[in-house]
């Protein structure tokens, strides 16, 4: 690919006008910075410091690329091929959710809880995220990983080696009726919660690139997923074993109420850093 001018400032004003409708003037910045990070290995100083350098035709190509993905209103992350998560790099692509900043303090709030489990269940694990930054946190722990999708828990799988961190796979619809969970003294599961009535508000990004089957539940029925997994967690989980829940933070309370319900102990709602109702905890 040539272009008239192969200089970087060139290159980042072309970023700048094309995907001015998706993004503001800093997201295309922090944009950019992240392209040639990747493409190229340039922090950002490095970039303004090359800014008046001519590419080379197969520097321009690296960096040029991506363009077009993100033009195409591709997520960054997809064109990237990686997410950072918890102090971890992982790989990700279309068939499986961006882990979100919400996630993460998912995580941190059971890794500050203080008290370490043996054995631990992530349903709905997509990438992996929750799986193996609870594994690097108890290193002891055994951790099971469940999914439906054969091509989620591929990547999944890729992002342990590229990690070293030992985690057991499973393939299996938790809404099956044959199914069972394994035992375990800790459960944590970011499932499906999004209305579909939700669906047209989402930014194009998530809407037309990230799998639907991990993002969407039926409007009739919006805590399918709760129900069912909780339902299977009474028999997984001992006494005082801990269920941890990502949910739509209209429909937190409603999760609380029904974990209640449920004969479970100790259940509370923590907002997120956006001050939404977000994450449910429960014990057995």
């Amino acid at each position: 690919m040539r272009t008239a001018d192969n200089r970087v400032r060139t290159l980042v004003g072309l970023y700048g006008t094309s995907l001015a409708g998706q993004y503001s003037s800093g997201e295309v910045k922090a944009i950019v910075r992240a392209v040639f990070d990747h493409a190229l290995g340039w922090d950002a100083s490095q970039l303004e410091l090359r800014l008046d350098e001519a590419l080379s035709e197969s520097e321009l190509i690296k960096v040029y690329a991506p363009m077009e993905r993100l033009r195409a209103g591709e997520p960054l992350q997809y064109v990237l091929g990686r997410v950072h998560f918890h102090g971890l790099e992982l790989e990700v692509g279309p068939g499986v959710l961006i882990p979100r900043p919400e996630t993460e303090e998912l995580v941190q709030n059971i890794i500050e809880e203080g008290s370490v489990p043996a054995r631990i269940l992530d349903i709905g694990t997509g990438s992996g995220c929750i799986a193996l930054a609870l594994k690097r946190a108890f290193p002891s722990a055994t951790v099971i990983a469940i999914d439906s999708s054969e091509e989620a828990l591929t990547i999944a799988q890729r992002n342990a080696l590229r990690n070293d961190l030992d985690v057991e796979w499973i393939q299996a619809d938790v809404l099956s009726a044959s199914f069972a969970l394994p035992p375990a003294d800790l459960i944590v599961s970011n499932p499906p919660y999004v209305p579909r009535n939700e669906e047209a508000s989402l930014s194009p990004q998530v809407r037309e690139f990230e799998p639907h089957r991990a993002l969407f539940v039926d409007d009739r029925d919006p805590l399918l997923f709760f129900h069912v997994i909780a339902k299977l967690a009474v028999k997984a989980l001992p006494a005082g074993g801990r269920l941890f829940f990502e949910g739509h933070y209209i429909h937190a309370p409603a999760v609380e109420e029904l974990l209640w319900s449920m004969d479970y102990r100790e259940v509370s709602i923590e907002s997120d850093l956006s001050g939404n109702p977000r994450f449910i905890r429960a014990e057995r």
